[in-house]
């Protein structure tokens, strides 16, 4: 099969191309991507898709660079193809970013090519990655510690937003495919095919560099395991998409359970129910928390094992309180029936529920909103006739049943004191710290410094959502009830 009938083999068999698009190539001028533009030249009309070339100058190795641009852009002119050429500063973007220049100029580019493909209205990039660019991904992954996800190497048809481009990328509701037509062909057939066609593509002398990790693996590692396995090649192709359908299989299993494990996900936090967590197998519970880590760090590549493998023990058997430091200044926290995935130096959520910094007055009967607009607390007195039928076992743990006549001073709400104690139900009116009522209801410690406490004067009538002091609970001479209820704000139409 000769170059052109497996690009097409490959475009056919991934959907690689949409009718009516208007397909970016990334075009460097060297044999590879001068391959993919001589060919996909020639499939356009096929596939009905009009071609773009983009090419970024990175701002490295000077003149050769300016060439490269100039030829680009020659060689898209005389072939008919609309080009679109930049520049951006690759070494201050590695400053800027704490990156190495490797990375930088992979982040730019692709940023280049998503922005222009943006401004195209087109929803492909494509770019000319082959078949020994795949092996040198795949051994680089191994190399590194990597999963199935870096294992399964590059895949013909991905996204541009799951490439961890992080801020490089402007993340839109639309997503922008990236191909890779190229996939199945090997280096050699591609140079054969440039000769055999006339081409005369520019040559990059940084590909002989061998302090950059992947021009060491091309032209020192692989021909070493070649006298090992002379079909290393492809062996390693054929390993990656067994290990690629074995991933898909991974990520459905991921998507049933990630919602069953996650409380709550916000882009600062993830809090993760920590009993179904632990009741998943291993192969997933890994998968869920570098599913986590990828949310929150979605820059992030290459997460060390050591760091995902000591957060994975936390949290498989951590107590209250084991933490686990992860890159970019992410932490795991245990807390007692959750554990939650957030910025080091950000404290906790301190939950959904209302919460408290300072003191606020509460009128009897009336209603005041609690701080940051989202809660409501309202008071009313009724007589004892008039309590619900279920007031005993009071299901709504936002309400409180109080006897009105032992409120003998002003009431007010406010977050915990040092020295504050109450009378718990059910302790024969025996006095408790409210530290350790606090433990012992296994209230997380992120919500505890927040939590409302409607007092009476000095004393704690009630601690909001959880239990009421016993002598302010009902008795049996409490004639008249004052009703607390907390409770979202809703939406109210406004008059315009």
């Amino acid at each position: 099969m000769d170059v052109i009938q497996q690009v097409r083999a490959t475009i056919a068999r991934h959907h690689l191309l949409l009718p009516g698009d208007t397909v970016v190539l990334g075009i460097s001028g060297g044999p590879d991507s001068l391959c993919l533009l001589h060919i996909l030249r020639q499939l356009a009309d096929e596939f009905r898709v009009a071609l773009h070339v983009g090419h970024l100058h990175h701002g490295l190795r000077d003149q050769e660079a300016d060439e490269d641009a100039r030829f680009v852009a020659e060689t898209s002119r005389a072939w008919g193809v609309p080009c679109t050429i930049e520049q951006a500063d690759v070494p201050a973007l590695a400053r800027a970013r704490g990156l190495a220049i490797e990375e930088a100029a992979r982040q730019a580019r692709y940023a280049f090519l998503a922005a222009l493909a943006r401004r195209l209205g087109g929803q492909t990039v494509a770019v000319a990655h082959h078949a020994d660019d795949q092996v040198e991904t795949v051994l680089m992954h191994f190399l590194r510690g990597s999963g199935l996800a870096g294992l399964r190497g590059m895949r013909p048809l991905a996204w541009l937003d799951e490439m961890r481009l992080g801020e490089a990328l402007d993340l839109q509701d639309d997503r922008l495919r990236l191909v890779r037509p190229l996939l199945e062909v090997s280096r050699a057939e591609i140079e054969a095919y440039c000769a055999a066609q006339g081409l005369q593509p520019r040559f990059d002398r940084s590909n002989l560099d061998r302090t950059y990790f992947r021009n060491r693996l091309r032209h020192e590692l692989i021909p070493l395991l070649e006298t090992y396995q002379p079909n290393l090649r492809q062996i390693v192709v054929r390993t990656a998409e067994v290990l690629a359908a074995d991933y898909e299989l991974l990520r459905e299993q991921l998507a049933r359970a990630w919602p069953q494990v996650v409380c709550s996900e916000s882009a600062q936090s993830i809090e993760l129910d920590l009993a179904a967590f632990r009741a998943l197998p291993l192969g997933l519970q890994r998968s869920i928390l570098r599913e986590g880590i990828h949310r929150l760090r979605r820059s992030l590549r290459n997460i060390n094992w050591v760091h995902v493998e000591h957060a994975l023990e936390v949290l498989r058997r951590g107590q209250v309180g084991a933490k686990a430091t992860l890159p970019q200044g992410l932490l795991l926290t245990i807390s007692y029936a959750k554990a939650i995935l957030a910025h080091a130096q950000r404290p906790p959520s301190p939950g959904p529920g209302p919460h408290v910094t300072q003191e606020l007055p509460i009128p009897v009967p009336g209603e005041v909103s609690l701080p940051g607009g989202r809660w409501l607390l309202r008071t009313r007195l009724i007589p004892r006739a008039a309590l619900p039928p279920d007031w005993r076992h009071n299901p709504d743990r936002l309400r409180a049943f109080l006897d009105a006549d032992k409120i003998a001073a002003p009431l007010s709400l406010r977050p915990r004191r040092e020295g504050d104690w109450l009378r718990p139900l059910g302790l024969g009116g025996r006095r408790q710290k409210l530290r350790d009522f606090l433990i012992n209801r296994k209230i997380p410690q992120a919500e505890r410094a927040t939590l409302p406490l409607l007092v009476c004067g000095q004393e704690i009538v009630w601690v909001v959502g959880w239990d009421v002091d016993e002598h302010y609970a009902i008795g049996e001479a409490t004639e008249r009830v004052l009703v607390v209820e907390v409770e979202p704000v809703q939406e109210r139409d406004v008059e315009t």
